[in-house]
């Protein structure tokens, strides 16, 4: 038997508060935790180790061995160090667990502890015994039955004003739309996103190698170069994991920021560098151009994911 979400956590035959979440150990395969928040009105929650519940008496009510005392010394929750099943997009663990999307937790992976993130995910799925969702691949699929023969786009797309991007070595957003063909179809709208670092020399150095960046057509001339020493570096919008979006996040582990990719929790630094995740590659940098008036302009390059190197599709 196992407690519903809003069950009653009892200790020493007084409630002391309610089951809010669930935390999954991605290792044991089983649950580590029950978050219980306290009916003192603030919200705090904490996490109580699966081996303090002494006893599940129904649905809706669970005892715990420990006293108050030892309660209130169990940790805070911090739910940054935290991802949901939601979020890394594996199903259906919820349907085993009485509770709903978003209230399982698995813990963000510490660089420190030393966890293969390859591991991790692989434990998790097959704990789990589902497969990642479709719609994730589907991006990827699409690019991969588009004809090779057909020559890339290589016009430039306007995304914005280099204002936005007002400090360094942090990830700013920026969304455009572009029209798309396939096949026999009729030409769509599709909304896209990029990500753009204002770069320190020590971050260009570590994208560009001291060398500047060439982006070829499909007859292999040379269409455009970043140079080496530019401060602004634009990233391509998707993971080269899958072709999922990812966003910046700053975390206990990384204050500053990193992108984070949530699907399946690559993580990449400013320079775009893979520091933890199944990713193959860096994030792929796009061609870049400021005009006159500060306005941002790329060619919408996409490589094929989930290969170590690039091989352009688009």
């Amino acid at each position: 038997m196992q407690p519903k979400l809003t069950a009653k956590a009892l200790c020493a035959n007084k409630e002391i508060g309610k089951i809010s979440k669930v935390i999954v150990d991605p290792l044991s395969h089983e649950i580590s935790h029950v978050v219980v928040r306290e009916l003192n009105g603030q919200g705090i929650e904490r996490q109580v180790p699966i081996s303090q519940v002494q006893e599940v008496v129904s649905d809706e009510e669970i005892i715990l061995r420990c006293s108050l005392e030892e309660f209130v010394r169990f940790p805070v929750l911090e739910r940054d160090q935290y991802v949901t099943i939601k979020e890394v997009e594996i199903a259906h663990l919820e349907d085993h667990l009485h509770v709903e999307p978003g209230e399982i937790l698995v813990p963000l992976p510490r660089l420190e502890q030393g966890v293969p993130r390859r591991t991790f995910f692989a434990n998790m799925t097959h704990a789990i015994g589902t497969l990642i969702a479709l719609p994730l691949v589907y991006p990827v699929l699409k690019y991969l039955m588009k004809p090779m023969f057909q020559p890339y786009d290589n016009a430039w797309f306007s995304v914005g004003n280099v204002k936005k991007v007002n400090k360094e070595n942090i990830g700013f957003q920026f969304k455009f739309t572009r029209g798309f063909k396939e096949a026999f179809m009729p030409e769509q709208q599709i909304e896209k996103n990029i990500w753009v670092v204002k770069a320190t020399p020590a971050v260009q150095q570590a994208v560009y190698e001291g060398n500047d960046k060439k982006f070829y057509d499909d007859k292999g001339d040379v269409i455009w170069v970043n140079k080496s020493n530019s401060p602004y570096i634009g990233y391509s919008g998707k993971c080269p994991h899958l072709g999922c979006g990812y966003k910046w996040r700053k975390t206990k582990n990384f204050p500053d920021g990193v992108f984070l990719c949530p699907c399946h929790l690559s993580i990449y630094d400013e320079a775009g560098k893979v520091i933890d995740g199944p990713a193959p590659r860096p994030l792929d940098v796009l061609p870049l151009k400021i005009d006159a008036g500060g306005e941002l302009k790329i060619i919408d390059v996409e490589y094929k994911a989930g290969v170590n190197n690039q091989i352009r599709l688009l």
